[in-house]
């Protein structure tokens, strides 16, 4: 039993050495490298190399992938296309801009879009807004080439293409006036045949320059930068409307505010609103004769006419200018008394004797047995039209509206010698005589009638 304890003490004692030279052994292996001064490597083997490449290039990938996300910071940029930007600086020469891109874009001054004299600070400043062109993402300098006169045109054909589809109405502004024309400013250059500009002719077209009227487009290219004009149809278009309300809405015996727009030799067109015209004939523009329109109205001038008639089946409007003004004839016997002597002018000569105005729209005859003492057989040796003359007047007829006048009796009396003999045959006593003048100008009411009847068929 002695023998067996002692084995079994002595297994114990040699399995604690071992434990012992076990734990030993890192501290001896740490203090030789610490003497020799290298670390030693454990050996690796092939397998254990390839599961170290994927670590070095996980790596480089990193690099990449934030280079790339560096990039997305940017917008990118196409050649060719329209982007918004903001100016950060303007110069002389050019006109620096941010388009969100690494670099800055560049607008050579030939490519800002400058009329004649301008300067890149004449429209553009600092912090301002606009569309650029791209003509090159990066020059030499490394800028990009930006265009904003090329933007501005491409945008400008577009909106001009669109209102052409849609047949829209704008305004622009007249610029110049050329041959055949004139010139408008519409983003681009705009033509308008001097066929429309207007409904009617116009002779000076000098007077639109610089004003600011409406158009619409009747012909667009933009590949040969052609946009043609037409006021005229915009005018055309407002003038069948207006005249459709107005046909619906105007009265007989209304009286409207006109402006005169044409003179002829029987009357004058005046429009009464939006473009619509009436006729204001000769007859009707005065109580008293009138030679010719001009005489009374002028071009452009504003009056208050009266409707006398509307023809809608033939779109005509009557127009009066007399109807307006107080009627001479009706308080002419508080204005002439029968026996007075007053003065007037000659208007009109005849073969039975000559017509006087007293005033506007009133008008007596003389007859040619009343123009002088002695027998006249042509009026025009004693009267021209435009003499001023002395007149009695011998009758008045306010309902017939008659005058009747004497150019000799509104005369001195001439001298009579006393004789102590017979008067001589033939002599006749001017009283008597003038009594009798009554029954002249009678019979001359029907002539005069006859002959007003006749000169209202020829107007």
């Amino acid at each position: 039993m002695t023998e067996v304890r002692d084995e079994q003490e002595k297994q114990a004692l040699v399995a604690e050495d071992e434990e012992k030279d076990a734990t030993q052994q890192p501290d001896e292996v740490i203090d030789e490298q610490k003497v020799t001064g290298e670390q030693q490597l454990p050996e690796t083997s092939e397998s254990d190399q390839v599961a170290l490449a994927p670590q070095e290039s996980a790596g480089t990938d990193l690099a990449t992938q934030a280079q790339q996300q560096y990039e997305e910071t940017f917008i990118k940029l196409e050649q060719g296309a329209i982007i918004k930007g903001r100016v950060v600086q303007v110069g002389d020469d050019e006109v620096m801009v941010d388009v969100g891109y690494k670099s800055e874009g560049r607008i050579p001054l030939h490519e800002i879009g400058l009329r004649s004299g301008q300067r890149p600070a004449d429209v553009l400043n600092v912090g301002d807004e606009i569309d650029v062109y791209i003509l090159k993402v990066e020059d030499t300098e490394g800028n990009v080439l930006l265009s904003k006169k090329r933007a501005d045109s491409r945008v400008v054909w577009e909106k001009l293409e669109s209102m052409f589809a849609e047949g829209q109405i704008f305004e622009a502004t007249v610029t110049e006036r050329v041959k055949g024309g004139l010139l408008v400013d519409v983003g681009v250059r705009g033509f308008v045949p001097a066929s429309h500009v207007a409904r009617n002719y116009v002779e000076n077209l000098e007077k639109y320059v610089g004003q600011t009227l409406r158009f619409k487009i009747v012909e667009i290219d933009r590949q040969r930068n052609n946009v043609v004009l037409s006021r005229k149809q915009v005018l055309e278009e407002e003038y069948i409307s207006a005249k459709e309300e107005v046909f619906q809405s105007i009265k007989e015996g209304t009286v409207l505010p006109g402006v005169v727009r044409r003179i002829t030799d029987f009357g004058a067109f005046v429009d009464i609103g939006s473009g619509v015209e009436g006729l204001l004939h000769v007859s009707e523009m005065a109580w008293s004769r009138v030679k010719h329109p001009s005489d009374v109205v002028k071009e452009n001038d504003e009056i208050q006419v009266m409707v006398l008639n509307v023809d809608r089946e033939h779109e005509r409007i009557s127009l009066s200018l007399k109807e307006t003004l107080p009627d001479p004839w009706e308080t002419v016997a508080s204005r002439y008394v029968v026996g007075e002597i007053v003065e007037g002018e000659v208007t009109r000569v005849v073969d039975f004797g000559a017509f006087i105005k007293l005033e506007d729209g009133i008008e007596g005859l003389v007859h040619i047995s009343q123009l002088a003492e002695h027998h006249v057989n042509n009026p025009a040796e004693i009267v021209r039209p435009g003499d001023t003359v002395q007149v009695k007047i011998v009758t008045l007829d306010e309902r017939a509206r008659r005058i009747g006048l004497s150019i000799k009796e509104a005369q001195p009396k001439p001298v009579k010698q006393q004789k102590s003999h017979a008067e001589p045959t033939g002599y006749t006593d001017p009283d008597a005589e003038t009594l009798k003048l009554g029954d002249v100008f009678k019979d001359l009411s029907t002539l005069l009638e006859q002959q007003n009847d006749e000169e209202e068929v020829e107007e």
